[in-house]
């Protein structure tokens, strides 16, 4: 950039970070709002995953654009090393009854990859405590994971030494810069400046982690739920609730939540177990709304449902050629927010 411009984000989760981090790199001068303290919102409640394979595999809404969230996972590591996290690449494995795994084989090789079988001797290896009457397995490398707080204290960190400044309060605007992201999740409050928020729906998710022996091994997928490592124990998730945009703790959905897990690892339904609730913002399709918005100087980055941190490097990059006029890439046309316009 020839002249530093100034600009606003609006919200400090994993796309607002990602994005503020990014337009300062880029020379730009940036401000970060947001009234919640660091890690009060849907990125913190969540277990990291980076996982095109298994999101398009699993889930209906996503199966289309494996091309998109592969190419976001690629962006990664280039982030990696510049908040200084670790990336796990450990991949993901399936487990389940024999339609379950057929299912997802065929769905991994009609993505052009080749899962590999594992038995239940590799399985063990990888995942310790596995339930016992789990014998085979499909693991993919391509996978990955992080954890999701660390990389919210990093992110911030990285952005706090590269310029940006934050402020514990809601945007109420542009707040004197010239240009405006708006980054805030299902928050509505500046959809004067940005009517398509009205595009978006909540989706309430609830998350498990155990407090007792750690897990270290690889992240599970089974039906109705998943395993990742967690500090002192493991993580379990996650219930989509449709919806939803309340933050209470539901203990019908704790419970199922935790019975499809001890499914997957027994030692789950004894546990001590600290539930979580988070709410993501949807748009129709399943994919955010990434790029300039109706009004001058409004740019997007929201509604990435359940994948915000897979795309984040992605939504940063668009941003920043949204501002820079630079190329915005091949997968901009799919994200852009006037698809939505006049439906």
């Amino acid at each position: 950039m020839s002249r530093k411009p100034r600009i606003t984000v609006a919200g400090a989760g994993a796309l607002g970070l990602t994005t503020a981090l990014a337009l300062a790199d880029a020379g730009a001068l940036v401000a970060v709002y947001d009234p919640f303290p660091q890690g009060v919102n849907a990125s913190a409640v969540a277990a990291g995953m980076l996982a095109p394979v298994f999101e398009a595999v699993l889930d209906a809404e996503t199966r289309a654009h494996f091309d998109l969230m592969l190419a976001a996972r690629d962006l990664w590591p280039a982030l990696e090393a510049r908040i200084g996290i670790t990336v796990d690449r450990a991949g993901a494995m399936a487990v389940g009854d024999a339609a379950f795994l057929h299912a997802a084989d065929a769905g991994i090789r009609k993505l052009g990859l080749h899962p590999t079988e594992l038995s239940r001797t590799a399985m063990v290896g990888l995942a310790p405590g596995l339930a016992p009457g789990l014998g085979h397995g499909l693991l993919t490398r391509e996978d990955w994971r992080i954890d999701a707080g660390a990389a919210l204290v990093a992110l911030r960190k990285a952005a706090e030494a590269a310029g940006v400044s934050f402020h514990p309060r809601a945007a109420d605007g542009f707040e004197g810069a010239e240009r405006l992201v708006i980054a805030t999740g299902l928050g509505r409050d500046l959809a004067v400046m940005a009517p398509l928020l009205g595009r978006l729906a909540p989706i309430k998710g609830h998350i498990l982690r155990t407090d007792g022996a750690p897990y270290d091994g690889i992240v599970v997928r089974g039906e109705g739920a998943y395993v990742t490592r967690a500090p002192g124990g493991l993580t379990l998730g996650a219930t989509m609730q449709v919806g939803a945009g309340d933050l209470a703790i539901e203990a019908d959905q704790v419970a199922g939540l935790q019975e499809a897990g001890a499914r997957l690892f027994p030692s789950v339904r004894d546990a001590r177990i600290t539930a979580q609730t988070g709410v993501r913002a949807a748009t129709p399709d399943g994919l955010p709304m990434v790029g300039r918005g109706r009004h001058h100087g409004v740019l997007l980055a929201v509604g990435a449902r359940r994948n915000g941190w897979l795309l984040a490097p992605l939504v940063a990059k668009i941003i920043v050629a949204c501002v820079t006029e630079g190329d915005l890439g091949p997968y901009a046309a799919r994200l852009d927010p006037g698809r939505f316009e006049n439906k």
